[in-house]
C-alpha cells in the first residue's frame, strides 16, 4: 500500500537530489502496511514527481529527533524547531530508495485524487 504526502517543492525535489532522507510530520498514517510514499509537490508545482520506499519511521521527543536526523533533514534547526513548535514529539520517514519520474504526473488524472492536506491513501 502507497500513500500520497503533500510536500512543499523545495523540499520535495531534496528528496531526489539526496540531500533530505526524512520527512518529516507532526501526525502520519496509522495504516502499517504502507510501504512508499507517492510524493506530490505542492503549489507552485502542483504535480506527483516520484515516489520513495519507507525505511524506518522515527517517533522521538524532538531533541532526539533532531539529533537522529539532522545530517539528512534537509532543513535547519531553526525551521525544524519552528514546525513542531506546538509538539512534544515528532516524525521522521525514512527515505529509504527513491524514483523521480521522468515525466511528472497529475494527481487528478493520473490518481483521481485531489491534494490531500496531509495524506490519501493509494491500493
Amino acid at each position: 500500500m502507497k500513500v500520497v504526502l503533500s510536500i512543499k517543492p523545495e523540499f520535495a525535489y531534496k528528496i531526489f537530489d539526496g540531500t533530505k532522507r526524512f520527512e518529516f510530520r507532526k501526525a502520519i498514517f496509522k495504516n502499517e502496511n504502507v510501504k512508499s510514499i507517492i510524493v506530490y509537490a505542492s503549489s507552485p508545482v502542483q504535480k506527483v514527481i516520484g515516489e520513495f520506499e519507507i525505511g524506518k519511521i522515527f517517533n522521538n521527543d524532538l531533541e532526539t529527533l533532531w539529533a537522529l536526523t539532522r545530517e539528512y533533514s534537509g532543513i535547519t534547526e531553526d525551521f525544524f524547531y519552528q514546525y513542531f513548535s506546538e509538539r512534544e514529539k515528532g516524525f521522521a520517514i525514512q527515505v529509504k530508495s527513491m524514483k523521480k519520474y521522468k515525466v511528472p504526473k497529475c494527481l487528478k488524472t493520473d490518481f483521481n485524487l485531489h491534494p490531500p492536506q496531509s495524506f490519501a491513501y493509494i491500493k
